[in-house]
């Protein structure tokens, strides 16, 4: 598979290709978002890792470029350490996001498992827990048509990303189940919890945005302080 490297570290981007190269991935590289974004059009890679501080177009907007056009998979690189960076990033639509400096070991990890939910999807797992018979699920108001990975609300179409729309099939496989940051990064993410459900916490955030931006739509997802999150259809519960 094709993962297209945009950093502009050289040492960082020989050290991932390193490790990815002895994984059997094919790397490509840029070392700025222009070069990057030209080679993704061109190259269509599987995967895009994407440094957050590049010269002349910096990776947030790179990374709304690439989501305005493509749903290719994005690891985000970062060195900021504030949180405010790395929520930008995952609403832009980022997958995930890795704070340096980190071990190239674990780059190679996050990329596969990533790469192994998208080919889940694409071969018709479509998300965590879903019966190959299941195609579509009613819940009042909204509608998910599981194959077509379309979300509709009061018959509106509402768009939602790779990620968002496994986060919701996830949760209404069992409505009213309390399902844990944990437990939810290890389902649609695919890798054991590491310590940081903020990226769960971004996911779920935006997922209510556009939900709740339907003139009319209930309040389905709610937070269990403490615990996670739950898919309910009782009304009488008030918004986080």
């Amino acid at each position: 598979m094709k993962i297209l490297i945009i950093e502009d570290e050289a040492n960082i981007i020989q050290l991932i290709r390193l490790y990815l190269e002895q994984a059997s991935f094919m790397v490509l590289s840029a070392s700025d978002g222009i070069s990057g974004l030209e080679l993704h059009a061109r190259e269509h890679p599987d995967l895009v890792i994407l440094d957050l501080m590049l010269p002349g177009l910096d990776g947030m907007e790179v990374c709304r470029r690439i989501r305005a056009w493509a749903s290719t998979p994005i690891l985000m690189l970062t060195a900021r350490s504030g949180e405010d960076d790395r929520i930008a990033g995952l609403e832009l639509g980022a997958d995930d996001y890795l704070v340096k400096p980190f071990s190239p070991r674990e780059v190679v990890s996050r990329v596969k498992a990533i790469l192994r939910r998208t080919a889940g999807d694409s071969a018709g797992a479509n998300a965590p827990h879903v019966a190959n018979h299941e195609e579509v699920r009613h819940f009042d108001r909204l509608t998910i048509h599981i194959p077509e990975r379309r979300v509709e609300v009061n018959g509106q179409r509402v768009t939602l990303t790779a990620k968002e729309f496994d986060l919701l099939v996830m949760l209404t496989s069992s409505p009213e189940r309390v399902f844990t940051r944990e437990a939810l990064l290890n389902q649609v993410w695919g890798y054991t919890y590491i310590g940081d459900g903020r990226t769960v916490d971004v996911h779920i955030g935006t997922l209510r945005k556009k939900i709740e931006a339907v003139k009319g739509a209930p309040h389905y997802v709610k937070t269990v302080w403490g615990v996670g999150y739950k898919f309910s259809l009782e009304e009488q519960e008030e918004h986080e």
